[in-house]
């Protein structure tokens, strides 16, 4: 048979592009990422905030107020504090009501630092009960 002009710009079929090797180079690229995207974890702080409405104390169970301003300044019983002063100051109202928990009011416009640095504060005086409030 001769070949013609029409016949001469075709392709046949045994020249196809073959995509398998591809798409299972891309599924086990897949199932690598899916992998290990389950080990991440993102470091954070645990936070309980509050389920119900603030209620009132009984004066035996109160707690230790700290107080962080927006300047970063500490206050605890109506005394501005030094940063390094604050866990020997928990840890004598600890002493005096031991079923007492700290209570840290932290101003939105405070750093996190501070208010890392208090609660690290109260777990080395050995308060472990430690709340955050928001200012009212």
């Amino acid at each position: 048979m001769r070949h013609t002009d029409l016949s001469m710009g075709q392709k046949d079929e045994g020249e196809d592009i073959n995509l398998t090797p591809m798409l299972d180079v891309v599924f086990i690229m897949l199932i690598f990422f899916i992998v290990t995207a389950s080990f991440i974890k993102e470091a954070g702080i645990d936070v309980n905030r509050p389920d119900a409405p603030l209620t009132e104390t009984k004066p035996e169970d109160a707690n230790i107020l700290v107080i962080i301003t927006s300047n970063d300044e500490i206050w605890i019983d109506r005394r501005m504090i030094d940063p390094r002063a604050v866990r020997a100051n928990i840890q004598r109202m600890h002493a005096e009501n031991p079923k007492g928990s700290v209570v840290i009011q932290a101003n939105k416009k405070s750093t996190n630092k501070i208010l890392v640095w208090v609660m690290d504060s109260s777990r080395d005086a050995g308060v472990y009960t430690i709340s955050i409030a928001d200012q009212t």
